[in-house]
Parts: C-alpha cells; structure tokens; sequence
C-alpha cells in the first residue's frame, strides 16, 4: 500500500513527551497528558490506573480498551494518556479512514512493541478491515493474501504486542465479536460545572489567560457538561475581552461575551433556539418529524438528531415520540412563550 494513501495522522507517530513550549498552544496543548491532570472521569481514571499499573509490572502492553461516549468528552485526550503512562508511541487513525484491508496492515505492521493504536469513530471499520482486526488484537497475528485467483496464497505476520484504543460515539453499531476482544469497555460521562471550572481554569492557565473565578464558572456552566465546548468558549470569551474589554474575563465580561456570541443562560445556541422556535411556534408544539425540523433549520436530520437534540432532551425541552418531536413545557418557558392550555404532556398515541 502506498503511503500517500493513508492517512498521515495514522502513519505518524505521536510523541507522548509533555509539550514545553508555552507559544505554540493549540488543542493538542490543552490536552492533559498524564492521569494526574486528567479532570473528571473518577471511576475511569480509577480503572486505567490499575490496568496501566499491572500491565507495566509484567512488562506488558496494556488490554485493549474501548471508549465509548458523546463528542467532546476526552476519548482522544485519554489515549494519548495512555500512550504517555506507557512510555510508548500513540499512532492515530480512524474509522472511515480505513477503507480497505492493506490500509490496516501498513500501520499495523509499522508498530513497534508496547505502541499504542488509536481507532476514532471505530464503529465506522468495514466488515473487510474489521475481520483483519480480529486475529491482530487476540494473537498478534496478521494474515495478507497475496495474487488472485489459483496462485492465491495466504501469508501470516507476526506483529509486536500492542495497545488497541478504539473511541465511538454509537456502542450499539459495534459488532459484538469486536466490542468483546476488549479488555476493557468503558463509558466517558457528561461533567458537572464543577468539573468544567476547573478545566477552564487549566486551559486559562496553559492560553496565558487572566480569568476570575466568577468567569470561568460563568463559562463552565454554559458548556453544556463537554470539555470540548468549554475550550471553545474560553476562547471567543478571550477574544471578546481582549478587544472590547481590558483583557481580564470578569464575570461581567464572560456574559456579556457569551451573549454576543449567541449562548444563552442554559448553553444553547443559535440552532438549538431555532430548533425550540420551530416546533413551538412554527407547529404548535408538535408532534413534528425529524426531517420537518431539520428543513426548518437549515440542518441535516443526522445533525439535528446527533448533535442538538440530546442536549434539549436532557434539559427536558423536547421529547421523542413515536409519533415524532414534542414540544415541553421548559421549551416554552425558556423562549418566554406562554404554555398553551393543551400543552401540558406527552400526547398518547390516540391524541
């Protein structure tokens, strides 16, 4: 396979040694790299250090580990801690980007012994490259068919022991045969405001941010439990204090900032109010489809149902029904609209 086909990220190596210089600070900078600075993940963390500390008693690579959860919680971040508690190499790849069987085997056979293979979005493997994963992970072993037809033949590899990390955000689409060659299965949570405080106040720190208390918090509780999302508003809050303020993220400066960026008191943004909006006013309510909703908004129905809908159904501003997307009383209170008499439930079926 050449290797302009594959993706560079996977063929690349990455270096698990900390990242001292202070000027180039991006979203790899702000990642935590040991277990130690990891924030939240309580039992998780708890986990991976027992399993990281016996493996590096027998001198052993770790078990394979699969994390599952929503965008944004820290499965890559986790990885990469890995990779650094092990003293090894972390190569990254992902799901989609492995179209073919000999995409796998070229980063599989440029492993040393102990690295750590980072899969993202794995339940996007195809059926070809996922039967080729199956003896990597259980014996180390690689089988390449070489020429076509009769003069076919089948030729094992050896490959070093090594860490397989795969991250998805849909558990129920992996295959039970792969999901069950993990040694460990786990699930990333949403973090409290608490948590997310402090990773605003890590990040200012690394981002030479000057940031009060009272800001940061204003930002943690705004980012909707993701670490991710609270990144993102540290930096457009800094932005708007450096231009329109004296540089410091006060309290004051942190809201009103967050308030010109389209963030509202419970972390919703544009798309997520034109999403209420839709179905509060423009149909009453509800019941309404996914794909009438999507249209309305400008979105497509797989964005609209992976990326928006799950934080306005645990804010319990919508509902899923069978017979489509309903409206609850917190949507119209929140968008300061009057609950109409027959609103007040679910529909049932026969409504």
């Amino acid at each position: 396979m050449r290797e302009e086909f594959i993706d560079p990220l996977a063929t690349r190596p990455v270096d698990p040694r900390p990242i001292d210089d202070g000027d180039q600070v991006d979203d790899v900078g702000l990642r935590p790299k040991r277990l130690s600075e990891f924030v939240g993940q309580r039992e998780l963390k708890e986990h991976l250090t027992i399993v990281l500390e016996a493996a590096k008693k027998r001198g052993q690579p770790a078990d394979h580990i699969l994390l599952a959860g929503p965008p944004g919680l820290g499965k890559t971040s986790m990885a990469g801690i890995v990779a650094a508690e092990m003293g090894v190499h972390l190569h990254i790849t992902s799901g989609p980007a492995l179209e073919r069987a000999g995409d796998l085997a070229a980063i599989l056979t440029k492993l040393e012994e102990g690295d750590v293979l980072f899969i993202d979005e794995i339940h996007r493997l195809s059926r070809a490259v996922e039967e080729i994963l199956y003896p990597a992970m259980e014996d180390f072993q690689l089988d390449i068919v070489v020429g076509k037809g009769p003069a076919a033949s089948s030729i094992r590899l050896t490959l070093p022991p090594f860490t397989l990390i795969g991250a998805t955000t849909r558990t129920g689409m992996i295959t039970g045969p792969l999901r069950d060659r993990f040694g460990l299965v786990a699930r990333l949570d949403y973090y409290n405001d608490d948590e997310l405080e402090a990773i605003v106040l890590r990040a200012a720190g690394i981002l030479h941010v000057d940031i009060e208390v009272e800001g940061a918090w204003e930002i943690a509780r705004r980012s909707r439990g993701t670490p991710r999302i609270a990144n993102r508003l540290l930096r457009r809050v800094r932005d708007y204090a450096e231009v329109r303020g004296d540089g410091t993220i006060s309290e004051a400066t942190a809201k009103k900032g967050l308030k010109l960026f389209g963030v509202d008191e419970l972390g919703l943004d544009k798309v997520d109010r034109a999403i209420l909006n839709a179905i509060c006013v423009q149909f009453n309510g509800g019941p309404v489809g996914l794909s009438t909703v999507a249209i309305s908004v400008g979105e497509q129905p797989e964005t609209v149902e992976d990326m928006y809908e799950p934080f306005l159904i645990q804010q319990g501003m919508i509902a899923r029904t069978p017979r489509g997307r309903v409206a609850m009383p917190a949507a119209w209170a929140h968008l300061g609209l009057a609950l109409p008499a027959d609103r007040g439930g679910l529909p049932s079926l026969f409504d």
